[in-house]
């Protein structure tokens, strides 16, 4: 059956690897297969095959500053794997949204270890934005299509991820005047070169 993470929720709990297949639909839902059943799909992550181990978690970003960097490295690179987004900079973005906080709720609705809204997680496929591996697959992703959108200027995609995406064009494509965010895309970017 095609759901929304379920292949990869699948690595997520170790089970055995299979191909993941990825398309998005006309309105914005990730789906994600081991077995697509019609077109559309394009792969996403290749198993390794037999006589070849899946790829161990990077020992810089496994030894991250942060004292529950630790516990969380396996699903970061697996969801860096999966999204094709910097380990360090999962890591950068989840230090500076929840200090690695599964159960961070913000006033304004953020939950999670990557801070989800309620529409952006849903747009993602995420169903608990509480459970740390769902949480992080679907930051991933959507940080992932931030830094298409904004061409791969990874202080616009920060502060997308931040303020929003129709902010930032609000503002011309420019970091928006919000003091938060003016705050917030050095911080990130501070943590992501203390990974390097």
């Amino acid at each position: 059956m095609t759901r929304p993470l379920a292949a990869l929720l699948c690595l997520f709990a170790h089970c055995a690897w299979a191909d993941v297949y990825v398309k998005e639909d006309a309105d914005g839902t990730v789906v994600l297969t081991d077995a697509p059943a019609d077109t559309g799909f394009e792969l996403l992550l290749r198993s390794p095959r037999e006589g070849h181990s899946s790829p161990a978690p990077a020992a810089s970003v496994s030894g991250a500053t942060h004292p529950a960097a630790r516990l969380h490295a396996t699903r970061i690179e697996r969801a860096a794997l999966a999204s094709g987004v910097d380990a360090g900079l999962l890591h950068a973005v989840i230090r500076a949204e929840s200090a690695y906080n599964p159960n961070a709720l913000s006033p304004k609705g953020a939950a999670g270890l990557m801070q989800l809204m309620p529409a952006t997680a849903r747009r993602y496929g995420v169903t608990d934005r509480f459970d740390p591996d769902q949480n992080v697959l679907g930051g991933a992703l959507y940080l992932r299509d931030l830094l298409a959108r904004f061409n791969g200027e990874l202080e616009l995609a920060l502060a997308a991820y931040n303020a929003g995406e129709g902010a930032v064009q609000k503002y011309g494509n420019q970091i928006p005047p919000y003091d938060e965010t003016r705050r917030y895309v050095p911080r990130v970017l501070h943590n992501y070169r203390s990974l390097q």
